[in-house]
């Protein structure tokens, strides 16, 4: 009998005998979790945006996008994007560009107005935040949305933190960033900048339900490093905060510039320096450029540029112009020995130190309870709640990565807690789904489609390039994506059932009769995205 809508729906006897009976193992559909969400530190849906940019649905993608982060545009320009490099597609001719489609939605709603959709009712709860940065900003975000009322502090005369004073403008625009945070204010989140609160003191916590502190790692790490005579040398974090700030009063650094530090914020000073009027920049670094904590994507735009890295190097005293560098060795498992006893000595008009950035934990002196790790972190509870009740904190002063997009995640995280505590009620646990993987899918069905770049032309200003995708490009990339782990309705197991015991409902869901099935597995096998799964059945 040929399948026909009808009779697939009925499943009735008519189709042939119970074949139940005869299965050890059965297929099951599943939920997986796409290795690109699994990765994001912010937990965004991305596999569900990308389905709705690829039916042309911009509006409906980004509105998805901000249900778990509220800045699309900046994280498309200045996010790492982890999550391509698991991209099970990057297996096959390269992983989905999901860093440039975000921008390019993200790009969009700045250019028509998109607004956030209504928060929750009115809750009556108040919440203070500490710091104006992207934690601080994305918490007062989440938590407008679940309806409480927010006040956010910024010490600095305006707000974005690290983005705006930590983020070179050729990375990103101050046009977007500041279009990005009033989208927040105008959401009903109240944001007082200049008013810079040292520390947590009762009368604070007593006109508020909770508090949050975002108030990040701004200060510089020290350095046992010796310097007389003059060194001219200058920290980063100190350098993009006057680039913000005081353009105008920079100091000369001259010809020849050297920068100490192997992270995001020393290739970032490097890049700096070139735009500033460097005729030579070399970057010191302690170990191999493959042990560089900078992300691929910003070394490769440093050396494009004509940066020089020397890697396996540590500075040992800085003595006017002159720079003694020590030589570092490595044993057979590339750790670190000692020092090689060689040392170099190189010429430079002025140094740039970017060897890590720290916070100041006294603002939390008022509270012997809230708990400090050997390295300078506050310690928090998986609520991000501190040891004092009511005092939550997230970002670059808890354990854990640094970046924008970590910071996004425990703001997420905390405005759950947050709400939970001044509601009163428990968060329940949350269960994640099994990570789909490359192995599980069926590439037999899919087309070859190598991912388009946005090429970048060099430029060694401070004005950001503007690149994105048409809205043909942001179609043809998302449908690149191949939906690890879920169901995208193409009906193959329907077709390949040998025993019909696939329903297909009139909504377009599927269904196992398992009446009907004995467990062959084709229906598994033939699944492009594995989304099905064989289980042992318990008959058997």
């Amino acid at each position: 009998m040929p399948k026909t809508f009808a009779t697939v729906i009925e499943a009735g006897t008519s189709l042939g005998n119970h074949t139940g009976s005869w299965r050890t193992i059965k297929p099951e559909y599943i939920a997986g979790l796409p290795p690109c969400s699994a990765t994001c530190p912010a937990g965004e849906n991305i596999q569900l945006w990308l389905s709705l940019a690829k039916a042309g649905k911009f509006r409906e993608a980004w509105e998805v996008m901000v249900r778990d982060n509220p800045f699309p545009a900046i994280m498309g320009r200045i996010c790492y994007h982890s999550c391509e490099k698991t991209c099970c597609r990057g297996q096959f001719d390269g992983s989905v560009n999901i860093n440039m489609i975000e921008r390019s939605i993200g790009d969009a709603a700045i250019t028509n107005g998109w607004k956030f959709a209504d928060s929750a009712q009115n809750s009556g709860k108040k919440i203070i935040v500490v710091g104006a940065g992207p934690g601080g900003l994305s918490a007062a975000y989440f938590l407008r949305k679940l309806g409480h009322e927010v006040t956010v502090y910024e010490s600095r005369a305006k707000p974005g933190g690290m983005m705006r004073y930590g983020v070179p403008r050729y990375r990103l625009s101050t046009e977007v960033m500041d279009a990005e945070i009033k989208r927040i204010e105008d959401y009903g989140v109240k944001i007082i900048c200049g008013n810079k609160i040292s520390g947590i003191h009762d009368d604070i916590i007593g006109e508020f339900d909770a508090l949050y502190a975002a108030i990040g790692a701004h200060r510089a790490s020290k350095t046992d490093v010796i310097m007389k005579n003059g060194a001219a040398v200058i920290d980063a974090i100190d350098l993009f905060r006057r680039l913000e700030e005081t353009p105008m009063d920079l100091p000369s650094f001259g010809q020849k510039v050297f920068v100490y530090g192997g992270g995001n914020t020393a290739v970032d000073a490097a890049r700096t320096a070139l735009r500033l009027g460097a005729e030579s920049v070399k970057i010191i670094y302690r170990r191999t450029i493959n042990d560089m904590p900078a992300h691929e994507i910003e070394i490769n735009a440093a050396l494009s540029e004509g940066i020089e890295i020397l890697c396996l190097r540590t500075i040992n005293s800085i003595d006017g112009n002159s720079i003694l560098v020590d030589k570092m060795n490595y044993d057979e498992e590339f750790e670190i020995l000692s020092k090689s006893g060689d040392t170099e000595v190189f010429q430079a008009d002025s140094v740039i130190f970017a060897i890590g950035q720290a916070m100041d934990t006294g603002f939390f002196r008022d509270f012997d309870a809230i708990r400090v790790t050997e390295k300078g972190r506050i310690e928090v509870d998986r609520n991000m709640m501190t040891q004092e009740e009511g005092i939550f904190a997230g970002g670059d002063i808890v354990p854990g990565k640094r970046s924008v997009t970590t910071a996004i995640g425990h703001a997420k995280k905390a405005a759950r807690g947050i709400d939970t505590y001044v509601r009163g009620v428990t968060m329940p646990n949350k269960t994640k789904n099994d990570v789909a993987h490359f192995k599980k899918l069926n590439t037999v069905y899919y087309r070859k489609d190598p991912r388009i770049n946005v090429s970048r032309p060099n430029d060694l200003s401070f004005h950001e390039i503007g690149v994105s995708y048409s809205d043909r490009e942001i179609v043809r990339q998302a449908s690149r994506c191949f939906s690890c782990g879920n169901c995208f309705h193409c009906y193959n197991c329907y077709e390949y059932c040998p025993d019909n015991a696939i329903i297909k409902h009139l909504d377009g869901s599927l269904e196992i009769n398992y009446n009907y099935c004995k467990g062959c597995g084709i229906c598994s096998s033939e699944c492009p995205c594995g989304a099905i799964r064989m289980v042992a059945d318990e008959k058997g």
